[in-house]
C-alpha cells in the first residue's frame, strides 16, 4: 500500500508539474497542491555506505588503476606447482599456445612468415635508410627482436619489425646533433643507446602498470601528426627519387622544397624514369589489394620484387647515374654492447630520443595488436605486450638494432596470409637469417631510387583524409588539434609537430577537467526520465524545481567554476519566471549519476552552494550519487549537512519526495 502511495504521488507530481507549464500562470495558479508525502523520504533515501579503512580504499584504488585486469586472480586456490606453471604461462605466453602447436598451424604461420618476410626485407633496408642508419641495420632489426617478441609477446598476428615513423623520428633528432655521413659511428652509438633507452622506458611502463600515459596521445593529434610526418618522409624521398646528391639535413617543407630546387642541377632522368615507373607499380599493386582483400600477396611482393627487378635494371645499366646500394656486409648480428654510451655531452639527446621513438613506437605496436586481436576475439594484455616490446628493444640494442615494434602494414599481411600464432615471426626471423648469411651479395647493385619508392608507398597509407574529414563533423576541437600536430610537423620539425600534438591532447583534458559540461534537465513526457532541455526538445521544465546535471567529476580546478555556474542557471531560470509569471525556483535538484569523483574541494563547493541557497530560501537537494561520492560525502560536512533526507536515488523520486513547503507555489 505504501509502494502505491509512492508511484501514484510521483505521477501526480509530474503531471501537476506539466500542467503547469502547458497552462501557463493561469494554469499554475489553479493547480491544486500535491497531496503530503509522508512515506517517500523514508522510501527513497540514500543510506551511509559501509565505512572503510583508509588501507582498504587507498588499496583497491591503486588496484584499480595499475591492475584492472586482475592478473593474479587465477593464481588464487592453486597448488605450487599449479602456480608455477600458471607464471611460466603469463611471463611467457609462448608457453600457453606452445602446448598444444600442431603440424596445421605450423603450415599457416610458414606460409604467413615467408609472406611477410618477402616485404620485412626490402622494408628494412629502406626504414633504416630513413633512420639515416646503413642499410644492413634494418635487416639486423628484423631478425633479432621478432625472435624475442615471439617468446614474450601475446599477439598472434603482430608482425615485428623497424616502423617508419620510430625511424624518420630517431633520424630527425640524431641527424640535428649528429651528422652520420661525417660521423658515422658517433652516429651509430647514438642510435643504439637510443634504442636501449626506448626498450627500458616501455618495459618500466608495463612492469609498473603505467601503460596508460601512452594513450595521452589522443587519435586526433596522432593523425594530424602522422600525415604531416609522412609528407615530409615523402618530400626527403626526392632525394632519391630525382637522383641529388647534396640534399639538405632540415625536415621542414621549406627547406626540403628549396633543397630540391636549388639543386635542380643535380637531376638524374635514368633515376627519375626508374623511380617514377616503379612508384606507379607499388602504388598500383597497393589499389589492387585494397579493393580486393583476397589478393594481399599482389601487394606484399610488390616491394621485393621491384628490388629483383630494379637491381636487374641496375646491373645492366652500371655506369650510368643511377646511385646503388653497394657492398653489405655478411652474417648474423654483431654484439653492439660496447657502443652503448651512458654517460658523455650526448647522454641527453640519446634519452630524449629514445623516449619519444618508445612511446611513438608502443602506441603503434599496442594499437595494432589490439586492433588484430579484436577481429579473431582474443584479449591483448597491454602491459605485456609493453614489457615485451620494451625487453625485445633492450635486447636489440645490444644486437646492432634499432627501434622496432609491431608494423600495421606487415601485420596487415600476416593477418591476410592466415597466420595462427607468433611463430610467423619466427619463420620470417629464419627467411632474414638465409639472407643474411647467403644473399647479401645480391643486394650489391640495389638502386637507391627503390628504396625512397619503397619509402613512399609505405608512408602514403598514413595520410587519412576521411579520419581528419571525421574529426571535423564530429569534434571541431580534435580537428584543430589535429591540424596543429600536422602543420608543426610540415613546417617546424617532427618533434614540435609531437610535442603540439601531446600538447594539445593535455590542453584538450585540462579543458574538459576545468570546464566540464553542466546541463539543465526537465522531463520527458509520459516517462520518469530527465534529459537535457537543449538535447530534447521534447523533454518539459519542471517548476518550481530546476534539475542541473553535472557531467564531471567535481576536483578542486572545476568546483568553484561548477558553483558559479549553477547560481548562473538560477539567475536564467527566475528570470525567465518572472517573464513568464511562473512561481519562482523553490529547489535546486543537482543530478549526480554522471559525478565519478570528488575530492575535498569539492565537498566543500556543496557546502557553499548549500549555505547560499539557504539564505535565498532554496532547498538543495542531490539525486542519484555514485558509491564512492556517497562514501566521502557522508564522512564529511556534507553528509551532516544533507543528510539521508536530502539525496535520493534518482531525480524523479527527489521531486516526488520534496516537501509541500518546497512546491507549493
Amino acid at each position: 500500500m505504501v509502494v502505491n502511495n509512492k508511484v501514484d504521488t510521483l505521477t501526480y507530481d509530474v503531471e501537476a508539474a506539466q500542467a503547469r507549464v502547458s497552462a501557463g500562470a493561469a494554469g499554475a495558479a489553479k493547480t491544486p497542491p500535491p497531496p503530503p508525502h509522508q512515506h517517500v523520504a523514508e522510501l527513497h533515501k540514500v543510506s551511509a555506505p559501509e565505512r572503510r579503512s583508509t588501507a582498504r580504499a587507498l588499496g583497491q584504488r591503486l588496484a584499480e588503476i595499475f591492475f584492472p585486469d586482475d592478473p593474479l586472480h587465477q593464481f588464487k586456490n592453486q597448488s605450487f606447482a599449479r602456480k608455477l606453471v600458471l607464471a611460466l604461462h603469463y611471463f611467457f605466453p609462448i608457453f600457453d599456445w606452445g602446448s598444444h602447436y600442431s603440424l596445421k598451424l605450423l603450415r599457416s604461420d610458414a606460409i604467413a612468415g615467408l609472406t611477410i618476410a618477402s616485404l620485412a626485407i626490402p622494408q628494412g633496408i629502406s626504414y633504416a635508410k630513413l633512420a639515416n642508419l646503413p642499410p644492413i641495420i634494418g635487416l639486423y632489426s628484423s631478425f633479432v627482436p621478432p625472435l624475442i617478441y615471439a617468446l614474450l609477446g601475446s599477439s598472434r598476428d603482430l608482425a615485428v619489425g623497424p616502423v617508419s615513423i620510430a625511424s624518420l623520428v630517431m633520424g630527425s633528432m640524431l641527424r640535428e646533433a649528429v651528422a652520420p655521413e661525417q660521423q658515422p659511428i658517433l652516429y651509430l652509438q647514438l642510435a643504439f643507446t637510443a634504442t636501449f633507452f626506448a626498450g627500458l622506458f616501455q618495459a618500466s611502463l608495463g612492469f609498473l602498470r603505467l601503460g596508460f600515459i601512452v594513450d595521452f596521445l589522443s587519435k586526433a593529434t596522432l593523425t594530424g601528426f602522422m600525415g604531416g610526418a609522412a609528407i615530409i618522409v615523402s618530400l626527403q624521398q626526392l632525394k632519391g627519387l630525382l637522383g641529388i646528391v647534396h640534399f639538405t639535413t632540415h625536415m621542414g617543407l621549406v627547406d626540403v622544397m628549396s633543397s630540391v630546387v636549388k639543386r635542380h642541377g643535380e637531376w638524374e632522368w635514368q633515376t627519375i624514369v626508374m623511380g617514377l615507373g616503379f612508384l606507379a607499380i607499388l602504388l598500383g599493386t597497393r589499389q589492387i589489394s585494397a579493393r580486393n582483400p583476397r589478393l594481399f600477396w599482389v601487394s606484399a611482393a610488390a616491394p621485393l620484387t621491384s628490388v629483383i627487378a630494379s637491381t636487374v635494371i641496375s646491373y645492366f645499366c652500371r655506369g650510368h647515374a643511377i646511385s646503388i646500394i653497394g657492398d653489405l656486409p655478411r652474417g648474423v648480428n654483431p654484439p653492439s654492447v660496447n657502443m652503448l654510451a651512458f654517460s658523455g655531452s650526448y647522454l641527453a639527446l640519446s634519452i630524449k630520443t629514445g623516449i619519444m621513438t618508445g612511446i611513438l613506437s608502443l602506441t603503434e605496436g599496442i594499437a595494432v595488436g589490439r586492433t588484430f586481436a579484436s577481429l579473431n576475439n582474443y584479449q591483448v594484455d597491454g602491459n605485456k605486450e609493453m614489457m615485451a616490446i620494451g625487453v625485445m628493444n633492450m635486447a636489440g640494442s645490444c644486437a646492432s638494432c634499432y627501434v622496432t615494434t609491431g608494423s600495421f602494414s606487415r601485420s596487415a599481411v600476416n593477418y591476410s596470409a592466415g597466420c595462427r600464432t607468433a611463430v610467423s615471426n619466427i619463420v620470417m626471423a629464419a627467411a632474414v637469417l638465409v639472407t643474411l648469411l647467403f644473399l647479401m651479395p645480391l643486394f650489391h647493385y640495389t638502386p637507391n631510387v627503390i628504396l625512397s619508392a619503397i619509402i613512399i608507398t609505405a608512408v602514403a597509407g598514413l595520410i587519412d583524409f576521411r579520419g581528419a574529414a571525421k574529426l571535423w563533423k564530429v569534434d571541431k576541437l580534435d580537428f584543430l588539434a589535429c591540424l596543429a600536430a600536422f602543420f608543426g610537423v610540415l613546417f617546424v620539425s617532427v618533434q614540435v609537430g609531437l610535442a603540439v600534438a601531446v600538447g594539445i591532447s593535455l590542453f584538450k583534458i585540462l579543458l574538459q577537467v576545468t570546464r566540464p559540461n553542466t546541463v539543465v534537465k526537465g522531463v520527458v513526457p509520459g516517462t520518469q526520465s530527465y534529459r537535457s532541455l537543449a538535447q530534447y526538445r521534447e523533454a518539459m521544465r519542471v517548476p518550481p524545481f530546476l534539475v542541473v546535471g553535472v557531467e564531471s567529476a567535481i576536483y578542486f580546478a572545476n568546483s568553484t567554476y561548477l558553483v558559479e555556474r549553477i547560481m548562473r542557471y538560477l539567475r536564467e531560470e527566475e528570470e525567465r519566471a518572472v517573464k513568464a509569471n511562473l512561481c519562482s525556483v523553490r529547489c535546486v535538484v543537482l543530478d549526480m549519476s554522471a559525478v565519478s569523483a570528488i575530492d575535498t574541494s569539492g565537498l566543500d563547493a556543496l557546502a557553499e552552494l548549500k549555505r547560499v541557497l539557504d539564505k535565498r530560501n532554496i532547498e538543495l537537494v542531490l539525486a542519484n550519487p555514485v558509491g564512492s561520492v556517497t562514501e566521502r560525502m557522508y564522512n564529511s560536512v556534507v553528509g551532516e549537512m544533507f543528510g539521508s533526507e536530502r539525496i535520493f536515488f534518482s531525480v524523479a523520486e527527489a521531486i516526488a519526495a520534496a516537501p509541500y513547503k518546497t512546491v507549493q507555489p
